[in-house]
């Protein structure tokens, strides 16, 4: 037990967290609760109503679906007391203090605007629009409103990446010269997910657009891309990189760091999370994280037991609460800002319209406005 709170403490502050954390017991310095409303019960709703359903500081008082019976489900699932099929219902719900957006994508940016009306603080799923116009749009909204925003980027929270990260930021491994991120998924998602949801770099590699960012500690300067379709042959018709399930993207960063990640909606093996930053003097790399640690070892060769977790709350399940415990501390607190704000989004949206761009343009470097 000692060692694990030892642990903890370490991947808290690694993750740019304060040491005294909520992580989801009631502590000593404050018994507030914060009363929750979430928009959208489909599979990333569901991470944040169980993630939510351990936090001992906040209480999701009322959900909502456009799918009636859903909302149904999950308010039964979860015990909360209020369901409805319209956003608008949740958010303006008056026991509502802070609302959790995880409806589709083309949806963020109205329901911030929606938030930001309302005095309701806002947890947005990535990314915050589909657009960086609209992204920005929403946040400068939600900023002259004077509401809290935190975007969702959850990887930022997992302990793995966040020693990575301490391994640049401290020297530990020199100046960081390449950056290696590998991102696949253990199975396509479904047509209906991938249709009008922005395409491969704003639903899937803005994950890791942003972690690069995170990593590196500062902002890209260009970047390419190109990309193809191997597995899904049902969204070959879809446009610009929604027709996509693989692609590569390079980044040059103002440090001079050189940044490749892979993505790719399919890998037999399961979820595959990968980082290998090479520095000056050393080098800091993750590797997959299994069910267990072991291994079998026998006269036809040795091999690692099981297989990666085959499903990213599994894989981040300790990122997620750590994220919720961090934005519902900056609402009990009022601190200044949340540990990912919305400008964040935006840059991470930026770097995602830069890589459709530069597929549209045949893999042409693309220059990033760092104001975006």
């Amino acid at each position: 037990q000692i060692a694990q709170t030892a642990a903890n403490t370490r991947a808290v502050q690694y993750a740019g967290v304060r040491e005294d954390e909520d992580m989801g017991e009631p502590g000593q310095a404050s018994m507030r609760v914060i009363r929750v409303g979430v928009v959208g019960t489909g599979r990333i709703g569901q991470v944040h109503l169980s993630t939510l359903a351990a936090c001992a500081t906040a209480k999701v008082v009322a959900v909502g679906d456009w799918s009636e019976q859903a909302a149904k489900q999950a308010a039964q699932t979860y015990g909360i007391p209020s369901y409805f099929s319209a956003a608008e219902d949740v958010i303006n719900h008056p026991e509502v203090e802070a609302v959790w957006i995880c409806s589709p994508s083309q949806f963020h940016a109205e329901q911030i605007r929606l938030c930001a009306d309302a005095g309701k603080h806002c947890f947005c799923e990535k990314p915050t629009a589909t657009d960086a116009a609209a992204a920005r749009e929403a946040v400068a909204h939600a900023e002259a409103k004077g509401i809290h925003l935190m975007t969702g980027l959850q990887r930022r929270f997992d302990p793995t990446f966040a020693r990575v990260r301490h391994a640049i930021a401290s020297g530990e491994i020199g100046n960081p010269v390449t950056v290696r991120i590998v991102s696949r998924d253990p199975a396509p998602p479904p047509l209906s997910y991938v249709k009008g949801g922005g395409g491969i770099f704003k639903d899937m590699a803005i994950h890791d657009l942003d972690m690069a960012r995170f990593l590196l500690g500062c902002e890209p300067t260009e970047l390419m891309a190109i990309g193809s379709c191997h597995f899904d042959k049902d969204i070959a018709t879809l446009p610009g990189s929604e027709a996509l399930d693989t692609a590569v993207i390079v980044v040059k960063f103002e440090n001079g760091a050189l940044v490749t990640i892979e993505v790719c909606r399919m890998a037999a093996f399961g979820y595959d999370q990968r980082v290998e930053v090479h520095g000056t003097v050393g080098c800091a790399k993750t590797e997959n994280v299994h069910p267990t640690q072991a291994q079998v070892w026998s006269a036809s060769g040795c091999r690692t037991a099981d297989l990666p977790h085959d499903f990213f709350m599994d894989r981040y399940r300790e990122a997620y609460a750590l994220e919720t415990a961090a934005f519902v501390r900056t609402l009990i607190d009022n601190e200044s800002k949340p540990p990912i704000t919305g400008l964040d989004g935006i840059r991470a949206l930026a770097m995602a319209e830069a890589a459709d761009a530069s597929v549209a343009q045949g893999g042409a470097w693309v220059k990033i406005d760092a104001a975006k």
